[in-house]
């Protein structure tokens, strides 16, 4: 399969110049985003750099087989506080970080800090009614992160429908072959897959005009399209389903697929796929 770096161009680093006196806090009272967020990437990527700056926190990384890539955006102005002085990469092993956050309650708020040069981040939570407070302090990694730029891009087809459903279909599909078809046309949006057991086809329709919006199935097409991807990714990307009623969905043909899920009024994570091509036996 193709690497996914070969569709972006490489862009700079975040340059730190070590300076006294500055810090980082990202203060979040819907702490159980923070939680949610770091279950739907874990999976994927076991360490990664947190990039840190006056506009908020993002993250991106490539998984270990660099066929899909993640990228995570905070702003700033979705927390309740943020201040950081100047740029910081902070470097984690996301599986530690995932198992000091599941430390926190569902409804604590989560408070984020680093002193400036430190080696250690620390993670604060308080309950809501703030009779008890908890902090784990955890070390920080030297990670050569490679930032890739990702050109923006208007694709031929985009999809947003219900996350549950989406991930659904992937399970469900899943059963049938490694590898997933997806089809957009006028008509709807098709997945197949195919594989020792048999055939299986889902196909969806657009439907804008439900009660509930989350419920919708939208569809702007440029162009028909249709291009396979792994199962693999595709179900580790619904992990974020929790995050989201809606995904996202943006196709064009030889470019990634993006599949991007909102995190509450904050931000959005976006996984990136490499399409498989066609003669490939993966």
């Amino acid at each position: 399969m193709k690497s996914i770096k070969c569709y972006f161009n490489v862009s700079g680093h975040f340059i730190t110049h070590k300076k006294s006196a500055k810090m980082f806090e990202a203060r979040l009272v819907q702490g159980n985003l923070f939680k949610k967020l770091l279950e739907s990437v874990k999976e994927l990527l076991n360490e990664a750099t947190w990039d840190c700056s006056d506009t908020g926190i993002q993250l991106q990384a490539m998984d270990n087989s660099h066929v899909s890539l993640v990228s995570v955006t905070l702003r700033a102005d979705g927390f309740d506080k943020f201040r950081c002085d100047r740029q910081l990469a902070m470097g984690m092993n996301l599986t530690s970080m995932s198992k000091i956050l599941k430390c926190a309650g569902n409804d604590d708020i989560i408070t984020m800090k680093a002193q400036d040069n430190a080696d250690t981040v620390t993670f604060m939570f308080e309950s809501p009614n703030q009779d008890k407070v908890s902090d784990y302090e955890m070390k920080l990694m030297n990670l050569d992160a490679e930032h890739l730029g990702i050109p923006e891009t208007d694709y031929a087809a985009v999809i947003k429908m219900p996350s549950a459903e989406f991930q659904r279909v992937i399970r469900d599909l899943s059963q049938f072959g490694d590898s997933l078809m997806i089809s957009v046309t006028k008509e709807g949006v098709k997945f197949s897959a195919a594989g020792d057991i048999g055939v299986g086809n889902i196909k969806i329709a657009q439907n804008s005009n439900v009660d509930k919006e989350e419920e919708s199935v939208t569809i702007e097409m440029q162009e028909p399209v249709s291009l396979a991807f792994a199962c693999r990714y595709l179900n580790m990307f619904t992990k974020a389903s929790c995050l989201s009623n809606q995904v996202c969905l943006s196709m064009s043909p030889e470019v990634p697929l993006v599949v991007e899920y909102n995190i509450g009024e904050i931000g959005h994570v976006r996984y990136y796929l490499a399409p498989k091509i066609e003669d490939e036996d993966s």
